[in-house]
């Protein structure tokens, strides 16, 4: 690592640099069905007005409002209107319509009684409104969205409710970017697969599972590579065969200070650091570079500090490759009911539980914060962003990260 080299640097500092190396990404056309997860390349713009036409927003009668006026009133009832009725129907004078929820409104009509305020004679012939009919009760032609209205921006990540609403503008394609692959590898001789019988010194390897799942959460295409023992060449040709099948490469382990901590060490005579450490606890010993021109996240090899450096420092970057802000970190204001434990200089992420005590939301720590206990970040349901000069006092407020 050169004497240039940024070293331990505020949070802000490391994305920016980190933005530096972005990455083309080709596009590709997909079923609706297929993408959810995915992030739109273009934005959409609707091929028709929603609704199309102007129908009914309940089940009852479809009569003119200003023969419903001092009720109760009585009217022949002149046919029915189902949902998908194709055919152009109208009322005279006098008439109502039986009309079905999203059945057109006919000709003539500008309001609705409900069903449950009406009285059907028993020959099915003529019906009395028992009060005013609901001019409001009908939804009008392109009240939802009009056609060539754009509803989703370039950048939006599909989630169901976004992809139910591409169907209803007409879409049964959309342009998405393509995934962006990213290699996964966990360093570490003492790693085993969940599974495995368990040695002394041995534990089970999870964080290329977590981070799988934050990845494939950006929308982007995780590949997980075998764990990698602490020996040189080994890790040599795994991130070789990363680089040449891969366009990103996150490691987890090996990036701290200790003499073998091999994936700094051959990041350092091999590679290219852009910088070294952040001010971020839990998490601070992560590097960022490339390895043969493929950016590479080097993250810690506890858990937490894994997931916690994913989210705030490898989550900004995947999002700008797409021009997204999505999928979006829910923030919220939280009041600490306990001291929470800070360090000078850092941004603090503390996993916390959070409940309402009618007034605000309260966050308390229940598990051990130990940066090795994923548990915690697990049953967590935030993490607080306390700043650099924040004290972390009882009463305090602070931003809490939802997980």
């Amino acid at each position: 690592m050169g004497s240039g080299t940024p070293y331990f640097i505020p949070l802000d500092e490391a994305i920016e640099i980190s933005l530096n190396r972005r990455l083309t990404l080709q596009t590709e056309t997909i079923s609706i069905d297929k993408s959810f997860h995915r992030i739109l390349s273009d934005s959409l713009s609707a091929l028709t007005n929603d609704p199309p036409f102007d129908n009914s927003a309940m089940d009852g009668f479809a009569v003119k409002y200003n023969e419903t006026q001092n009720p109760p009133n009585n009217f022949q009832i002149s046919k029915t209107i189902e949902a998908g009725n194709k055919f152009d129907n109208m009322i005279k004078p006098g008439e109502a319509a039986r009309i079905m929820t999203g059945a057109p409104i006919p000709e003539g009509a500008d309001s609705i009684i409900p069903i449950e305020a009406c009285e059907v004679d028993k020959d099915n012939d003529t019906v009395t409104l028992n009060q005013e009919s609901k001019p409001h009760f009908i939804r009008r032609k392109g009240e939802n969205f009009t056609e060539n209205e754009i509803l989703l921006e370039k950048g939006t990540h599909l989630t169901p409710e976004k992809i139910s609403l591409c169907a209803a503008m007409g879409h049964n394609d959309v342009q998405v970017f393509k995934p962006l692959k990213v290699a996964i590898i966990s360093t570490g001789d003492e790693l085993r697969l969940p599974g495995e019988s368990l040695e002394k010194g041995e534990i089970y390897e999870s964080n290329t599972f977590g981070l799988s799942g934050l990845v494939s959460w950006l929308g982007h295409e995780p590949v997980r590579f075998p764990s990698v023992v602490d020996n040189l060449v080994q890790l040599r040709e795994t991130l070789n065969s990363a680089s040449k099948t891969c366009d990103v490469i996150i490691t987890s382990g090996g990036v701290s200070m200790g003499d073998r901590d091999f994936v700094r060490k051959i990041m350092e005579s091999e590679g290219n650091i852009d910088f070294w450490r952040i001010k971020v606890r839990p998490g601070s010993p992560p590097l960022f570079g490339t390895w043969k021109e493929t950016p590479i996240f080097g993250l810690p090899g506890n858990p937490v500090s894994s997931h916690v450096v994913f989210r705030v420092l490898c989550g900004p970057w995947f999002r700008a490759q797409t021009n997204s802000t999505q999928p979006i970190e829910t923030k919220i204001k939280v009041k600490l009911d306990q001291d929470i434990k800070t360090v000078p200089g850092f941004i603090t992420l503390r996993r916390i539980h959070l409940f309402d005590n009618g007034h605000e939301i309260l966050a308390t720590t229940k598990h051990h914060q130990g940066s090795g206990n994923i548990a915690s970040m697990a049953l967590g349901e935030a993490l607080t962003l306390l700043g650099p000069n924040d004290t972390g006092n009882k009463g305090d407020f602070c931003d809490a990260l939802i997980l």
